[in-house]
């Protein structure tokens, strides 16, 4: 819920009794009041929240807004394998949001019912980059806070290039096809909410692209969270189901619902929080 400044008219008078002290106190509370109407200003939101009505595709505890264009892909764990490790059952662990070429994979885990965990999140997730993928990081503030910037080498083998589209393929300078590698920038936002923190990671033309961005962005803002009232350790991540628009997608292939998609298909290499 966001809170303001009531109107100068609304105001009542001023007590000559007032204290200065009492008078900066007043003030300070303003100015608290102020600060949370700015940060009330979009989402993602909580379900307890006053949140807009918006379309949404119910993945359990993400309620994720759909909008044209938009393409939707759930990524999956395999929980149970069989004797040469092919996988045989799974559970859905992210959602990936998918415009044009860019894509957005959103991950709720549980928190603190009285702290953050993104400061930390983000810290060991530049640790990682650094360490593990031997990439590059870089922190900035972004529309939702403190964000980090990752550059990581991505391979670009054979098999790889010949699963690009050839326009794509013809656009890769030569330098970094006979090395072997290209460099690949990667976008980490986190949204510390009530007993719950949302990790968008983003990918793909949206890094410089405003336009494909911006669209990412309205998605990010319209999330809403269902955290539910069971005790979860923090980082556990949230029960995230199937929404019934992916059947019926497949079963009406002339409703512009959602894109089929492969339960252990490979999808973007995006690092999760661990």
């Amino acid at each position: 819920m966001a809170f303001g400044r009531r109107r100068q008219a609304e105001e009542p008078e001023k007590d000559p009794g007032v204290t200065e002290e009492s008078a900066e106190a007043v003030d300070e509370e303003a100015e608290q009041e102020e600060t949370a109407a700015e940060a009330g200003s979009g989402g993602p939101w909580d379900s307890e929240d006053s949140f807009p009505e918006l379309q949404r595709l119910d993945f359990g505890s993400l309620q994720v807004p759909v909008a044209p264009g938009l393409g939707f892909q759930v990524n999956f764990e395999a929980t149970q394998v069989d004797e040469e490790g092919n996988p045989l059952d799974g559970r859905p662990v992210a959602v990936l949001v998918q415009y044009e070429e860019s894509a957005m994979q959103l991950q709720v885990f549980a928190a603190p019912k009285r702290s953050g965990i993104w400061e930390d999140v983000r810290r060991e997730t530049a640790k990682d980059i650094q360490e593990e993928a031997q990439g590059q990081t870089q922190e900035g503030e972004g529309p939702f806070g403190p964000e980090l910037l990752a550059m990581v080498p991505a391979p670009l083998t054979e098999e790889v290039l010949a699963e690009m589209p050839q326009e794509v393929r013809e656009q890769i300078p030569a330098e970094f096809v006979e090395q072997g590698w290209a460099p690949q920038i990667i976008r980490f936002l986190g949204v510390d909410g009530p007993r719950w923190f949302l990790q968008a990671v983003v990918q793909g033309a949206a890094i410089e692209d405003e336009e494909q961005w911006q669209v990412l962005e309205d998605v990010l803002r319209g999330v809403v969270v269902v955290r539910g009232d069971a005790p979860m350790p923090p980082r556990d991540l949230l029960e995230l189901q199937i929404p019934q628009e992916f059947s019926e997608a497949g079963e009406n292939a002339e409703e512009e619902a959602v894109e089929t998609f492969d339960p252990f298909e490979r999808g973007p290499e995006i690092t999760e929080v661990r």
